[in-house]
């Protein structure tokens, strides 16, 4: 199966075109006519059932398309972390423990083409001379790279995913928060205190800035400033989303936090609107 998916994968990228952007069902149907062609051609070689013939196409598209051999673990609940320590080591979390994952990526090639899918996707650019990114998926998963010469064992891949935003009341019912606590954040947040959340990496920051916004009021205006746009403000319908940006190839046209905070202040400024900063150390 690897080798008649990388003799395929070949195939079709020779005949993708590159002068426009081809749609998902362009993509299956040039999956499913080389894999037509391969097949006829070398039926002793590659007998596949209907299931491993199904198999195959859905990781070709993956390839092309998703997140490659990944896509099961971003799609599979139980999933929180993905953490990719060069193409032979992938580990997952689940359940709040660790441990390797059975899968791994065919070459370097292969992992370093889908960092580059995924930063491309955001606007970022990462490599050798730049080698550390963040970015994001398209359901608001987490992403950082690091790339040589920073990781000797790169390319690293983490993906860190989110559920769905966990409201105040769900916290109150975990034992997270106490109602009192929860009842003067309520009345912080609708008279407009500033609030600063902080703490290490899974510590819940993110989860708590979604939760506390369920507080803002419906018809208030809100801007978040995020360095990676991760929050989750689906509430809010007067909502202005901003994103940093990283300098390109050439080191310019880099667009940083503060430049974002006074854009802001342009957009309405206070007190007529709610605006989140949110930024990793």
């Amino acid at each position: 199966m690897g080798q008649l998916k990388k003799i395929l994968r070949e195939q079709i990228l020779a005949e993708m075109t590159y002068e426009r952007q081809m749609s998902d069902e362009e993509i299956a149907d040039l999956i499913d006519r080389k894999m037509d062609a391969c097949l006829e051609e070398q039926l002793g070689e590659f007998p596949l059932t209907l299931g491993e013939r199904l198999k195959l196409h859905r990781e070709l598209f993956d390839s092309f398309r998703r997140l490659d051999i990944l896509q099961e673990l971003v799609d599979d609940p139980r999933v929180t972390e993905i953490m990719v320590n060069g193409p032979d080591q992938v580990f997952v979390e689940t359940g709040g423990k660790i441990g390797r994952w059975e899968k791994s990526f065919e070459s370097r090639e292969q992992l370093e083409d889908l960092i580059q899918q995924i930063v491309s996707s955001v606007n970022r650019i990462v490599n050798t001379s730049t080698p550390l990114a963040n970015a994001r998926l398209s359901d608001g998963s987490r992403v950082h790279v690091v790339l040589e010469p920073i990781a000797l064992n790169g390319p690293i891949l983490t993906i860190r995913k989110f559920p769905e935003p966990v409201t105040m009341e769900r916290l109150m019912e975990y034992g997270s928060i106490s109602k009192e606590a929860a009842d003067l954040l309520k009345t912080l947040v609708a008279a407009r205190y500033n609030i600063f959340v902080s703490g290490g990496t899974g510590a819940g920051k993110t989860t708590l800035l979604n939760a506390l916004s369920e507080f803002i009021p419906s018809g208030e205006r809100v801007i978040t400033i995020e360095d990676a746009a991760e929050l989750q403000l689906s509430h809010i319908e007067n909502l202005v989303r901003l994103e940093t940006r990283d300098a390109n190839a050439e080191g310019a046209g880099a667009i940083g936090i503060g430049e974002l905070i006074r854009a802001a202040l342009r957009m309405r400024p206070e007190p007529h609107h709610y605006e989140i900063v949110r930024f990793r150390a």
